[in-house]
């Protein structure tokens, strides 16, 4: 108990507050506006700003409220006596931990938005270290977020597959739309590891291998202006695990973009030109990533970092099926249980994963 005896820290915080209220009241001056209104562009930006202040200064006036009543009741506290003392105690802690709450909640709101916030996102899942044993694995993550997206309310939708021989994929390809999809599945790019026994082995001994996992924030064509004369365009026959031919027809596409030597291939479609809709989407994607990378150095390192070589000391995440385990070396998070999260019960994780981001942003945050 004892929150205002430190009250630099919230005064910032509702000093703030009142900067945004002032903001808050114009952009809803300006959103009736005649003029604003026929200018639908400069409209829809005003209304999205409203949207944000209005969710902020929401918390932020709980927040003075709590502030305000934790005063009155700190100073009834001290007059008290007996029975009144100790439930005035009980008020005062409660307002003491929904003033804590809420100014986590407000800087939380405050902090900058990623860029790709907004953006559904691309996934690419290939087979590394491990043979054919990386490939299954890379069918499991694969099928582990495509039973993740249903209970986040994303859609999942697949894009290009390469089946192995035995079933796995050494390579696939979806994107998943949705709310916060961005925010959260940034977090699964990198290597992540296997330790089972391969169907493949017949002595009974655990195997490690691995899998690389992309995660690329989907451009639309405003974003990347692509010149059909930079585009080769190559159209091939499509085929199966093992090179054998699953179509009489050249349908599948190979586009090449010049400028960055960026390469898609895509082949699930019977129609040449979904093919080349879908490879598309990816370039421009990739084209995108690239660019932001190139425009931020920290991004940079960080897009560099997500693949590695594929090699086993790379990971990001163990997946160990004689535990039941599932480790998250990023944030030391271990929790027992493997075959839920591949399920797609990947909740624990991505909510640790997410709050730890947030932690960070926040120590490094002045408000």
């Amino acid at each position: 108990m004892g929150w205002l005896s430190h009250p630099v820290s919230v005064a910032p915080v509702l000093s703030r507050l009142e900067t945004l209220e002032r903001e808050f009241a114009d952009v809803e001056a300006r959103l009736g506006d005649p003029d604003l209104i026929a200018d639908q562009t400069r409209f829809q930006v005003e209304a999205r700003r409203h949207k944000e202040l209005d969710a902020i200064v929401s918390i932020g006036r709980t927040l003075r409220g709590a502030t305000e009543d934790l005063e009155v009741a700190q100073e009834m506290f001290a007059e008290s006596e007996g029975d009144d003392r100790e439930t005035l105690r009980v008020d005062v802690a409660e307002l003491e931990e929904l003033v804590a709450t809420s100014t986590e909640e407000f800087r939380l709101a405050l902090l900058p938005k990623d860029p790709n916030d907004d953006r559904n996102v691309i996934v690419e899942i290939r087979g590394a270290e491990g043979g054919e044993e990386a490939n299954l694995f890379a069918r499991d993550l694969y099928e582990m977020y495509r039973a993740f997206a249903p209970g986040q309310g994303w859609k999942f939708e697949l894009l290009e597959g390469t089946e192995s021989d035995m079933g796995g994929y050494t390579a696939v390809t979806f994107t998943m739309s949705g709310d916060n999809v961005w925010s959260r599945m940034k977090f699964e790019a990198g290597v992540h590891r296997v330790q089972r026994v391969p169907v493949t082995e017949s002595q009974g001994r655990i195997h490690t291998s691995s899998a690389t996992v992309s995660v690329l924030p989907e451009a639309q064509e405003v974003d990347v202006q692509i010149d059909d004369n930079d585009l080769q365009i190559d159209v091939y026959r499509a085929s199966g695990p093992g090179g054998q031919s699953v179509n009489t027809t050249d349908s599948a596409v190979r586009i090449t973009h010049k400028p960055t030597g960026v390469v898609v291939s895509m082949q699930d479609e019977k129609s040449q030109l979904q093919n080349k809709a879908k490879a598309l989407r990816v370039l421009r994607s990739r084209i995108l990533q690239a660019e932001q990378d190139r425009q931020a150095a920290e991004a940079s390192e960080q897009r560099k970092s997500q693949m590695g070589g594929g090699g086993r000391s790379e990971k990001i995440r163990t997946y160990n099926f004689k535990e039941n385990r599932v480790s998250d070396h990023r944030i030391n998070l271990t929790i027992h249980k493997l075959d839920r999260v591949l399920g797609g019960d990947l909740g624990d994780v991505s909510d640790a994963l997410l709050h730890d981001d947030q932690q960070r942003r926040l120590a490094g945050d002045d408000v």
